[in-house]
């Protein structure tokens, strides 16, 4: 909105072509989606009590049973930050701005859905996984159904450390996408288990993917490193900003201990964003190192049920999550956090150096 504001008036302030930067306004709205997210925070968190949203704690982990009545649906404040933040610095006419904003936005409604059906329920039972995944499937189905028929969106599938060969998937492209943007927002749900534990990893993620939209943007990089370049995608690194500054600011409150926590409606619409992301970069292969974290959680749960019913009752783990799992051996809650981090660091460093490796 301020961008499409103050666009027309260069021509009589010249100082105003700042805004016209993408890198500029990408950094603009991570501060102001930071600061927002932070000094908004203790009234968010505050009606929250009120309104007695707090967590209700079912796992077989004693040290969290002290965590009970901490307010949950955080996500809704990450949300309100990166909208507002991504609405002041982004073009509005870009088609794949409002396109990543309904993925996010779609997602998150349903992880809303299932928080207050938690919360108004005593069992704190949600609403059915079968419901929860046909939602998921048709905010991706529409979502991707209207990027390919209004942008011009190619369904190549890029693959990592290969230059040429980039295989036209066709309508089975659909297909693979929605596995993507499902599949990614059930990880980082699945990681939402510790105070601060996906927040980081998520910001790290999006920095990450916005570095790959910001040169599958621009022809001349594209070009260069040799990979898709999308017309117009590049806009979507203000959304990127915005996200890691409202992450940001939310893990002010959510680093341990806790005050809030993020609930389904934060990492349900952050992960099935970042599938997005990956999409719109045509770098949807190296969300697998580029999301590592998310990945190892999913697969050990994964692993976890098969292991269980092979051997008719028997555990892999002591308990999946993997980060559950490391508790029961003893490790500190602090120490499993910070190790995580750094473990999303090291993936982050992986990714972006396919750039090069190809």
């Amino acid at each position: 909105m301020l961008y499409n504001f103050v666009v027309p008036l260069t021509e009589y302030v010249s100082f105003f072509n700042i805004l016209r930067y993408i890198s500029t306004r990408t950094l603009g709205a991570m501060l102001v989606a930071l600061i927002i997210t932070i000094l908004v925070g203790p009234y968010f968190i505050n009606i929250l009590h009120k309104l007695k949203f707090g967590q209700q704690i079912h796992e077989d982990v004693a040290a969290h049973q002290k965590k009970a009545g901490t307010p949950t649906m955080g996500g809704l404040l990450i949300i309100f930050g990166t909208c507002l933040s991504t609405f002041l610095f982004a073009d509005l006419t870009n088609i794949y701005i409002w396109l990543t904003l309904f993925v996010f936005l779609g997602f998150g409604l349903i992880g809303f859905i299932d928080d207050m059906s938690k919360i108004n329920h005593h069992k704190n039972q949600g609403i059915t996984a079968r419901t929860k995944f046909l939602g998921q499937v048709l905010i991706a189905s529409i979502s991707l159904g209207l990027m390919i028929k209004f942008t011009q969106y190619e369904t190549i599938l890029s693959i990592p450390f290969f230059k040429q060969f980039a295989p036209d998937l066709g309508l089975f492209y659909i297909v693979f996408a929605i596995v993507v943007l499902v599949g990614s927002s059930n990880a980082v749900n699945l990681t939402d288990g510790l105070d601060g534990l996906a927040i980081l990893p998520v910001v790290i993620c999006t920095l990450v993917y916005a570095i790959f939209l910001y040169i599958a943007g621009h022809i001349n990089f594209a070009n260069y490193l040799q990979v898709a370049f999308v017309p117009g995608v590049g806009e979507v690194v203000v959304f990127c900003g915005a996200l890691m500054g409202a992450g940001l600011g939310f893990l002010w409150y959510n680093a341990q201990p806790a005050q809030v926590f993020m609930g389904d409606v934060g990492s349900l619409s952050l992960g099935g964003v970042i599938g997005f992301l990956a999409i719109l970069a045509k770098q949807e292969l190296i969300l697998i190192v580029a999301g590592g974290l998310f990945v190892i959680e999913t697969l050990s749960v994964t692993l976890q049920v098969a292991y269980f019913r092979y051997t008719k009752g028997k555990r892999l783990f002591k308990m999946a999550p993997l980060h559950h799992h490391f508790e029961l051996k003893g490790w500190t809650e602090s120490k499993i956090i910070v190790r995580f981090w750094i473990l999303s660091v090291i993936f982050a460093l992986i990714s972006l150096s396919v750039l090069k490796l190809r």
